[in-house]
């Protein structure tokens, strides 16, 4: 009986141990302490006004949410920066007299991403999301920034992914 008792608590320990090294998130072991998300410029051909600093704000809850890195203004250990370099409006859909029956709103984001403590990390990457509307309705007011908030939630995502991840 003293031994099964033993060997349950040795099985309890281990398994607590082995559960430290991820978090409801899917992240592993994170090796940095703070985060920094320079803000990023908005080079698009088309400028929306706003979206730059929409987006790096959705970055940084993003991150502040899903881990314990604290958010620092310079020399974080992680470091996001970039630009968005498209926002474009395109027909997808045209209807028998030739109008745009759906329209999909396209952002693009480069992002360069830094991580002090492990350099095999580091990687500059494109991430692009979509949103389809109807081609009779105009994205403006509500209407773009649901969109935009489509659109920049999987595109965070998938930075959080590809950067913290590894997914």
């Amino acid at each position: 009986m003293k031994n099964l008792s033993l060997l349950l608590i040795i099985i309890f320990v281990l398994s607590l141990s082995g559960c430290s090294v991820y978090n409801f998130t899917g992240t592993g072991k994170i090796d940095a302490k703070t985060f920094q998300v320079n803000n990023f410029q908005n080079n698009a051909a088309l400028v929306e006004p706003g979206i730059d600093r929409t987006f790096t704000q959705k970055l940084q809850n993003l991150i502040q949410n899903q881990t314990n890195l604290n958010l620092t203004s310079s020399g974080g250990d992680l470091l996001y920066e970039g630009e968005i370099t498209d926002y474009r409006i395109s027909p997808m859909t045209a209807t028998a007299d030739q109008k745009a029956s759906q329209n999909r709103l396209t952002v693009t984001i480069m992002v360069h991403f830094s991580n002090k403590n492990k350099e095999k990390d580091n990687f500059d990457k494109r991430f692009s999301f979509f949103y389809d509307f109807d081609g009779t309705s105009q994205l403006i007011g509500s209407k773009l920034n649901d969109a935009l908030d489509i659109i920049f939630e999987r595109i965070t995502q998938d930075i959080f992914n590809d950067s913290l991840a590894k997914w």
